[in-house]
């Protein structure tokens, strides 16, 4: 299975993120979400396996932009239809190595998770 970064191209997190798999080794595609958006199945499964809670943004300008309406009540078809929407209150990265979804960067866990050689 390939491993695959999610991300928006701008993101400082994201060019963190890269810049450590490129580090250690570790080939990748990148999938731009702003740019090419991402499937409604997809965006369940990785709900499915870290929740809806972790996937979404809230402390991006998008998600802080919203009427205070949209951001009452959320659950989980209402946060995941946020996320299918505007990508960009979906949290970055979201690392697809294997049958491991990492979401967020911390370099001890990529470390951890997604190991690669050191250079």
């Amino acid at each position: 299975m390939p491993t695959i970064i999610y991300g928006i191209k701008n993101c400082d997190t994201m060019k963190k993120a890269r810049a450590w798999l490129d580090a250690h080794g570790v080939a990748y595609e990148f999938h731009d979400y702003k740019a090419a958006g991402v499937e409604k199945d997809r965006l369940q499964k990785w709900s499915d396996k870290v929740g809806w809670e972790t996937l979404l943004n809230r402390a991006g300008t998008t998600f802080k932009k919203l009427p205070d309406s949209d951001k009452e009540g959320l659950s989980e078809k209402k946060a995941l239809a946020l996320m299918l929407a505007q990508p960009s209150m979906i949290k970055r990265p979201v690392l697809e190595i294997g049958n491991k979804l990492l979401v967020g960067f911390k370099p001890d866990i990529y470390a951890k998770e997604v190991g690669g050689k050191a250079r």
